[in-house]
């Protein structure tokens, strides 16, 4: 299972990474195949969190821990005053069990980082460590934000409740995500909506079983359900502006314990993604009239449980205005931008940029070449750690010219 349409790589000018960033390219390596051993779920990340201390004491780095469970802030100060920017990594893996042969393999069972996260903590400490020491080449302070419990229940919220954006206050904030869905050497970002609204739900469906060949002495939860999933497509088909994009899966439907049985009992579970912030509280309201009217219909009765998990994120145009200008410095020519990146995958840095003016971006990281094709949340997801340097330089031009 790998990525298709993923174009060759563009040649890499590496003149464009300074040499002091290209001559960390093995420590940076070494950071991120240490994360990448000891991948740990969220709000779990205890030896990420102290590797994270470990490293930044030892530069000399200012740094606060414990901040939302296991979160860490490293404070960057020039000797010359300005404005305030935050760069944000998440440091937390996922409930996969790894099927890479590599001598970094996970070495926690069931647990691997599938998705760029040990990437983003190396690059975000490579930053840190070249700010620290070329404080003299910005204005200001630069807050990097090691964020726990990404992927799940989400970390970004909680670190904004106990301030992680106060003291000083931030004035604006940046992250980027290895994206395995472009290649090595290329940057995808763009104003306004780039990633989705995130909410889930849970639906049993209770009926009455029986005997296969007697459905009228019956309610049947299998055909009840499958009133429900094809009816749910429709809110999007049929409710939802057509110029909105927007959602509905249902992954999960579990039903029955025999092939003549009718069963008495169905679950499913599914998510919901749109962009529009705008439609927040919409889709929940929808369900539950659809669910209600098809039980209705068939003598069923019903118990939903539906939660909002992330808000769509949205990049201030400005700030993605910054990030454009320096990733096109650094790719040297349009070729390697790429503007048409909007996902329906969900994150919640949205949280932060619902509280200040930011842009998240997205990092070109496979190699057809190397092997590394495999989407995201793959057992054997991996990228090219060629990418390290890259979000290093980028993270550290666009401080340089923001803090100006």
């Amino acid at each position: 299972m790998t990525l298709s349409k993923i174009p060759l790589i563009p040649s890499i000018n590496f003149s464009k990474i300074r040499l002091d960033i290209r001559s960390c390219r093995s420590k940076l390596v070494q950071w991120r195949r240490q994360f990448h051993i000891q991948p740990e779920l969220g709000f779990q990340e205890q030896a990420t969190g102290a590797f994270i201390t470990q490293t930044l004491t030892k530069i000399g780095i200012p740094h606060q821990t414990g901040i939302a469970k296991t979160g860490i802030v490293a404070t960057i100060t020039s000797p010359y005053p300005g404005p305030i920017l935050a760069i944000r990594s998440d440091i937390d893996a996922l409930p996969i069990q790894e099927e890479n042969e590599v001598s970094y393999r996970s070495q926690n069972s069931g647990v691997m980082h599938a998705c760029g996260h040990d990437g983003h903590t190396a690059i975000a400490l490579g930053t840190a460590d070249y700010l620290w020491h070329h404080r003299h080449n910005f204005k200001g302070t630069v807050k990097i934000i090691f964020q726990p419990a990404e992927e799940s229940p989400g970390g970004a919220k909680l670190m904004i409740e106990e301030g992680v954006l106060k003291n000083p206050d931030v004035d604006a904030i940046i992250g980027l995500h290895l994206w395995n869905n472009f290649p090595l050497g290329t940057v995808g970002v763009s104003s306004g909506p780039l990633m989705a609204a995130v909410e889930c739900f849970r639906l049993n469906i209770f009926g009455k079983g029986g005997h296969g060949a007697m459905p009228d002495q019956t309610v049947d939860s299998v055909v009840v359900s499958a009133q429900i999933v094809s009816a749910l497509q429709t809110i999007v088909s049929r409710n939802v502006n057509p110029l909105d994009s927007a959602v509905i899966t249902v992954g999960e439907l579990h039903a029955g314990t025999g092939l003549n049985i009718i069963a008495d009992k169905a679950k499913m579970s599914g998510t919901v993604r749109y962009f529009n912030p705008n439609l927040k509280g919409y889709f929940g309201q929808r369900i539950e009239e659809i669910v209600v009217g098809i039980c209705q219909t068939f003598g069923a009765t019903y118990e939903l449980d539906y939660w909002w998990l992330y808000p769509p994120v949205i990049n201030d145009e400005k700030m993605a205005d910054l990030v454009l200008s320096v990733a096109m410095d650094v790719m040297e020519t349009p070729a390697r931008i790429i503007s048409s990146c909007q996902t329906m995958g969900g994150e919640d840095i949205s949280f932060f940029l619902q509280e200040i003016p930011g842009c998240y971006f997205f990092l070109g990281s496979s190699n057809q070449n190397k092997g590394f094709t495999y989407p995201h949340h793959h057992p054997r997801f991996d990228f090219d750690e060629t990418a390290l340097l890259i979000g290093v330089e980028i993270f550290v031009r666009v401080v340089e010219k923001f803090c100006q």
